[in-house]
């Protein structure tokens, strides 16, 4: 554990110093702010309401887009994998789903709804499919383990939903919960400089994009980063406590 965590430091300065060497290099600040300009305006925008209340609706759409992904995903995943014919009905589903881009997805969006919700739904659509998967393979990873055991007994599909496929499942798909948590926050932030979304984090780095602020941009990304990384061991910590109280 001790040896992991100076290799994750180790990995933290190793990005430091290639920001250095890359301001080092540019010696533009247009391009390459500083990291200390950089760290000086996220004092700065820790400081303004306006900042807050992005940073509060960023991450109130993130949470909604997790929220649906995960029930939707999950539900589906146990429909699926108690019924074959919904299996195969929404295997090609996800398969589009992985692969269509992200930016024709938002500019349709933008079309048929506004810059708040198009956000929104592009990380859901995102999201679904890698909860569906990782539910449907914890579910797949059951029936491989007790499956046998459980036909034998002929237990009843409720029941083996309830007591067994619900449980056992459980614990590997909430650790990716992490994981997909801070994959939406990037989806979402991405979606909203797409849609210019107001008020927003996405919307803040598109501002200070169109007004050359290069060191705000690298600010609010440097917010971002540490807001899913807060996100992430969030998630592994609650992931921890639901399996120790199972326990």
């Amino acid at each position: 554990m001790k040896k992991e965590f100076l290799f994750s430091v180790l990995s933290v300065i190793a990005m430091w110093l290639v920001w250095i060497i890359a301001y080092l290099v540019v010696r533009n600040d247009y391009v390459m702010p500083s990291f200390g300009d950089a760290l000086k305006e996220m004092g700065r925008l820790l400081t303004e309401a306006a900042f807050w209340r992005a940073f509060g609706n960023t991450l109130l759409r993130t949470f909604w887009a997790f929220s649906a992904s995960f029930v939707l995903g999950a539900g589906l995943a146990l429909v699926a994998k108690l019924h074959t014919a919904v299996r195969a009905f929404f295997a090609p589903v996800v398969s589009v789903l992985r692969t269509v881009p992200t930016m024709a997805i938002i500019l349709m969006l933008l079309l048929w709804t506004n810059p708040k919700v198009a956000p929104v739904i592009v990380a859901l659509l995102v999201l679904f499919p890698a909860f569906y998967a990782a539910a449907l393979a914890g579910l797949d990873g059951v029936e491989d383990r007790y499956g046998t055991l459980v036909r034998a007994f002929g237990v009843g599909a409720g029941r083996k939903l309830i007591g067994m496929y619900l449980p056992l499942a459980a614990p590997p798909v909430l650790k990716q919960a992490g994981s997909v948590f801070s994959l939406g926050l990037k989806i979402t932030i991405s979606g909203e400089v797409l849609s210019s979304t107001f008020r927003s984090l996405g919307g803040l780095m598109q501002e200070a994009k169109m007004y050359l602020q290069m060191p705000r941009l690298m600010a609010l990304t440097l917010v971002s980063v540490l807001l899913g990384f807060a996100l992430e061991g969030l998630c592994a910590l609650l992931c921890r406590l639901i399996v120790r109280w199972r326990a």
